[in-house]
């Protein structure tokens, strides 16, 4: 039997690709007040203000706790606020504050930059493979 080769492991690269982006992402991040892990909320937010935590959950796929976590951290961080939902007594409304609006230029384009630092050196067409190639894999790991 083969000795497992990490070099040639798709499992293993991806995660340590995963890391890279992230690490990219925070450098950038950090300086303006937010963290890799809250990107993905803010991005559902600047698109659609207003969203309940279920609402969230069901575009984010990430864990329950793992948001919880997260959006204690950006309420603590002033990027947004909860109110009551309207209907629902159990739910609440996560809406940005002026900062976490104010945030969206300069976040999304220290996410242009973070993705231009890590495809350094690629033609447009292998970025656009490999881009492609992703969101296969992505599409394969949903159907597991």
């Amino acid at each position: 039997m083969m000795g497992f080769d990490r070099a040639h492991s798709p499992t293993y690269l991806a995660g340590q690709l995963a890391k890279s982006f992230s690490r990219s992402l925070q450098k950038r991040a950090t300086a303006l007040g937010f963290s890799p892990g809250q990107f993905p909320v803010l991005l559902e937010l600047w698109q659609q203000d207003g969203l309940t935590q279920k609402q969230l959950l069901d575009k984010l796929e990430v864990e329950q706790a793992t948001l919880a976590n997260t959006l204690a951290r950006m309420e603590r961080d002033r990027l947004i606020e909860r109110t009551p939902h309207p209907s629902d007594r159990r739910a609440q409304i996560i809406r940005l504050t002026q900062l976490g609006r104010n945030l969206e230029a300069r976040a999304l384009e220290a996410a242009q930059e973070a993705d231009a630092a890590m495809f350094a050196g690629f033609k447009r067409f292998e970025r656009e493979l490999m881009i492609e190639y992703m969101r296969m894999i992505i599409d394969n790991a949903r159907k597991l």
